[in-house]
């Protein structure tokens, strides 16, 4: 993934998370083979801190149109 993609998709998170309502925060929003369950708040953790599992849930929650 490019690295003007990985902003785009990022911004595009950052834009739904935070207009989430707090009690949604912490529901399941993706099941990762060997991760298992993620919530936002998790995503947001791994997006934010540029993990690759970060990048790995921005293409899913993307492929998902989700984000």
């Amino acid at each position: 993934m490019s690295k003007s993609n990985t902003q785009n998709l990022k911004q595009r998170f950052y834009k739904i998370f935070s207009n989430l309502p707090l009690n949604l925060r912490e529901e399941i929003i993706l099941v990762i083979p060997q991760r298992g369950p993620i919530t936002w708040q998790v995503a947001y953790l791994e997006v934010d801190n540029d993990t690759e599992l970060g990048k790995t849930i921005l293409e899913k929650l993307s492929d998902l149109k989700i984000i």
